[in-house]
């Protein structure tokens, strides 16, 4: 069979459990080069003394006879996640693909979340998305204007908290909104380099979703891979700005925030009239329910 990602190098942030494990593995299996990079926290972000997992992982790519390497980077830190970019590219000649996975959750109904709880959880979603993007973006524009442009590739993650809202998770579900809204400028602003940008919203069985509520229907994290590594092939290089749901064999491509229906008077609006006018609007254009434990 025909490995859609042969020669090209990749970076997975938060491979090494989960959803992110099972990208770096199919990545591979696909014929990437892949710097597999984990934090080795615990599911609400604290300090593991484990065994390093994305040594772990890097052993079971290199015993299927794959390239890998491991990082242990704070992706939220902007020297670390430069230094990880960097890796990539002294250690495999390049960099073609960055998947940003890595995340944990700290579940709080809104008048019970923290200030340590918020800043927490935006920083390892909503910044551990921005710094590798940057670092790698700048290379990619640099390539490109040196005349070395890359078919690159940029694969973040969303969820349907993010596109949906999710009751108990207002944190969470801030963030993955805003990388849904990262992810559509990113794909304007770096399409000139040759660079395509989408986002996955994955439904998956992992240590965020297990015992929050019954994930016993629940699909396999590598479910979502596949999707993953056709979105890092050369192939999918006219699939940019878009936001792809997956739960098993189940792909969704999302609409995200589109106009709908609409009143003009041609005028201000006056208070006392809204209402009315404003609920006839709506009526037309119902929103989803918020789901729970996206």
């Amino acid at each position: 069979m025909t490995k859609i990602l042969g020669g090209r190098v990749a970076v997975v942030t938060g491979a090494g459990r989960g959803i992110g494990r099972a990208h770096a593995l199919e990545l591979a299996a696909q014929g990437a080069a892949v710097v597999v990079n984990d934090f080795g926290v615990s599911l609400s972000g604290e300090g593991e003394d484990a065994a390093s997992p994305a040594e772990q992982v890097v052993a079971e790519i290199e015993a299927a006879g794959g390239r890998a390497v491991a990082n242990a980077a704070d992706v939220a830190d902007f020297e670390q996640a430069e230094a990880m970019v960097r890796q990539a590219i002294d250690t495999f000649g390049g960099l073609d693909v960055l998947v940003n996975n890595a995340g944990f959750v700290r579940d709080r109904m809104l008048v019970n979340t923290s200030e340590e709880e918020w800043d927490a959880v935006v920083r390892v979603h909503l910044k551990g998305h921005f710094a590798p993007l940057r670092h790698a973006g700048a290379y990619w524009r640099t390539e490109a204007k040196e005349g070395r442009r890359r078919e690159a590739r940029v694969i973040n993650t969303s969820s349907g908290a993010g596109l949906q809202g999710s009751i108990g998770q207002t944190t969470y579900s801030a963030a993955k909104a805003g990388i849904a809204g990262m992810t559509l400028v990113a794909a304007a602003e770096l399409g000139r380099y040759g660079v395509t940008v989408n986002a996955i919203a994955p439904v998956a069985r992992t240590r965020m979703t297990e015992g929050a509520f019954d994930t016993s229907a629940m699909p396999d994290p590598a479910d979502n891979s596949p999707v993953v590594a056709w979105l890092a092939s050369v192939e999918a290089g006219d699939v940019t700005g878009r936001v792809i749901e997956i739960e098993g064999g189940r792909v969704t491509v999302e609409n995200g925030w589109t106009h709908g229906p609409a009143a003009d008077l041609g005028r201000r609006w006056e208070s006392a009239e809204v209402g009315d006018r404003l609920r006839a609007l709506l009526a037309q254009a119902p929103r989803p329910e918020p789901v729970y434990g996206a």
